[in-house]
């Protein structure tokens, strides 16, 4: 019997000490969540340089030059759809032509735009319907030519901007 209550007490022992380390203490905390609206743009660098060297006989187009070397990448949350617009510092005195064509994976592109009379004032579409998400790594083409007509042109800078916009 006395056995008997040794084990009876070393079991209420042991399960009071159980419980006692089970136990928990809590603390809350609130806090306040929230989601600007995020337009995002980048270019992976600047194309070569673009440069017409040769034409045809009897044709006053020269051949045209390409470059696909850089890439652009979006990430927008926005909860409609936005776009890509195109444009030059300045615009390219007439007979040269500069085109660009950007790929997209959340959009539509709108293929080759002839971008060589924008300005700031007056960009071109050249992606639209972008959902919201992130379009990474898409080509960018760049064609440019001349006319023979035009003359030559010596090396000329053009920076080419483009907009993420609604």
């Amino acid at each position: 019997m006395k056995k008997s209550i040794v084990y009876l007490g070393v079991a209420i022992l042991s399960f009071a000490l159980v419980q006692n380390a089970m136990a928990q203490a809590t603390a809350n905390q609130s806090l306040s969540l929230a989601v600007n609206a995020v337009y995002k743009i980048a270019v992976s660098g600047d194309p070569g340089s673009l440069t017409v060297t040769t034409g045809t006989a009897g044709n006053n187009a020269l051949t045209s030059v390409s470059d696909n070397s850089t890439k652009y990448s979006i990430t927008q949350n926005v909860a409609g759809t936005v776009k890509v617009t195109a444009n030059l510092d300045a615009a390219l005195a007439a007979g040269y032509q500069l085109q660009m064509n950007l790929g997209s994976a959340l959009g539509t592109s709108a293929g080759t735009v002839d971008i060589s009379g924008t300005t700031p004032g007056s960009a071109l579409n050249v992606v639209s319907s972008v959902a919201m998400g992130a379009d990474a790594n898409q080509v960018i083409t760049y064609t440019f030519g001349a006319n023979a007509s035009a003359g030559t042109l010596s090396s000329t800078s053009k920076v080419v901007t483009l907009t993420l916009t609604n």
